[in-house]
């Protein structure tokens, strides 16, 4: 008998093509976008979502913080939508990032920030969206349709929609290239096995871990193992989860770091050894380790890149964890594909 592939894999596998569409048919609107940001020359930057779109908003922010000098704060969509306080935001660049630009907390936000002064940027796979049609600019997905519940390609586009228009605002050449290399070393992510970490994972509740952009790329990771596999997972930066968190750790509970070829790597990794020794079955995407185990990775041309594949390379796990414990990751109980939120 053979076993259908969910529309979960379906959508991994399809996550390089989807990139590559990206890259093809969303160049102007990122050079559009772009021009108008370096018009603006903003001394900030801000970002309105939830969920994994959230997620892609931190993963920005990073981005932002480290190669343009500029910070970037997330702003909760209550303010507005629940407390009904508008916020000084003149001259500022806001990127609101949702799959599927329905939300009306993150629509209220975006529009009250373009109301204040702010250039709005929508990053969103419906280009008609509500979303979309209410900010200076509109970055689409160019994902194609996502069936699945768990958002797998939308949030790998939205992470290079975003970088993207950093790159681009920067006129960083070598990150440019590194994006435009992405579908092929996405594709290598695919196929990446991780099924020694999937098989170590038998108990309901885990750590993810990373620092900077990968810190981002963990908290996507704890996500999906809630809404997939119904595992409580916690994500926590490498510098805080040996305060409090670690008095939770005992003989082989599971943990999972993501890093990237970048100045945190080494860091990690030494955290990760710091809780195997204390009994806990680590596993990391370095081999910069010497007592966690590494997991097989993709590095891409640019450590900012990195954590893209490693969450690609992390779906396909995450499924495979989903199927062993009998759970259809395409619908997650109690979940729906778009929550609208007030």
């Amino acid at each position: 008998m053979t076993v259908q592939p969910t529309q979960m894999r379906r959508e991994i596998d399809e996550i390089p093509h989807a990139v590559e569409r990206l890259l093809t048919e969303g160049a102007g609107a990122i050079a559009a976008a772009a021009g108008d940001a370096r018009k603006l020359d903003p001394r900030f930057l801000l970002s309105v979502a939830r969920g994994s779109s959230d997620h892609a908003a931190t993963y920005m922010k990073y981005a932002s913080e480290l190669l343009l000098g500029l910070p970037m704060a997330s702003v909760g969509p209550s303010v507005q939508s629940i407390y009904g306080a508008n916020v000084k935001c003149d001259g500022a660049l806001c990127l609101s990032v949702s799959q599927s630009g329905q939300s009306p907390d993150i629509v209220r936000l975006t529009e009250a920030f373009a109301a204040s002064g702010a250039y709005t940027v929508a990053i969103t796979n419906d280009p008609a969206s509500p979303l979309a049609k209410g900010t200076s600019a509109t970055l689409p997905l160019h994902a194609g349709p996502e069936l699945s519940v768990a958002a797998t390609k939308t949030f790998v586009t939205s992470l290079v929609a975003g970088l993207w228009l950093i790159a681009e605002i920067k006129q960083d050449v070598e990150l440019l290239a590194a994006i435009r290399a992405l579908p092929t070393q996405l594709d290598e992510a695919t196929r990446c096995d991780w099924s020694e970490a999937a098989e170590a994972i038998t108990s309901t509740s885990l750590f993810t871990l990373g620092r900077g952009p990968s810190w981002a790329i963990s908290n996507e990771a704890a996500l999906k193992f809630k809404e997939t596999c119904q595992i409580h997972a916690e994500s926590y930066s490498s510098a805080e989860v040996l305060h409090g968190p670690v008095s939770i750790v005992e003989q082989g509970f599971p943990v999972i770091a993501f890093t990237a070829a970048d100045a945190a790597e080494e860091t990690v990794a030494d955290v990760a050894d710091a809780l195997a020794a204390k009994g806990a079955h680590v596993f990391a995407t370095t081999q910069r380790v010497a007592h966690a185990d590494p997991l097989p990775h993709v590095r891409t041309d640019h450590w900012t890149t990195d954590p893209i594949a490693c969450i690609v390379s992390f779906y396909g796990m995450v499924e495979t964890v989903a199927a062993s414990r009998g759970i259809n990751p395409d619908a997650p109980r109690h979940l729906k594909k778009v929550t609208e939120t007030v």
